[in-house]
């Protein structure tokens, strides 16, 4: 291919974005794992503070909305997680494709080198519609968060009745 013999560094060109994108999928992931985790906390409090109630009090109900709401996040939050390591695996078998198309094109093997590219390009636009996904939910996450802190917060500044 005249494109590699005339720059080296096409190839290093080719393995750097998915790289890069690899990496802040990895990040992501970890982040959402953490949210993850926090859910699961929170739900723990929630139902432990509902356990004793008795289910006609208005804090029984609060805490039920609750729940369902940390369901909701928790499922969303999961979602985002598959995604994102589904995107980490796209970028990463792009990376690989690139090298490897590299080494096809090095042997003059043009038929197969640009099978690797088709392919490589498609695996890399794949975990760029998986990383848009999963960050689509995770604003749909945060915006739940938020309400839910909101509600809790509007909660505990309403007077007492009775």
């Amino acid at each position: 291919m005249a494109g590699l013999d005339e720059n080296p560094f096409a190839v290093l060109t080719a393995v750097v974005a998915p790289a890069l994108l690899t990496n802040a999928c990895s990040l992501l992931s970890l982040g959402t794992a953490n949210r993850i985790a926090r859910v699961v906390d929170r739900t723990r409090v929630v139902a432990a503070a509902r356990a004793p109630l008795e289910p006609g009090d208005r804090r029984h109900a609060s805490f039920s909305r609750q729940l369902s709401q940390l369901q909701l996040r928790g499922n969303l939050l999961m979602r985002a997680l598959r995604l994102f390591y589904a995107a980490l695996g796209g970028f990463a078998a792009s990376a690989f494709t690139a090298v490897a198309g590299a080494a096809l094109a090095a042997y003059d093997l043009n038929t197969s080198f640009h099978v690797a590219a088709a392919l490589g390009f498609a695996v890399g636009t794949a975990g760029v519609a998986a990383l848009l996904l999963a960050c689509t939910l995770m604003v749909r996450e945060t915006r739940l968060a938020i309400q839910s802190m909101a509600e809790e917060v509007a909660s505990v500044s309403e007077p007492p009745m009775g």
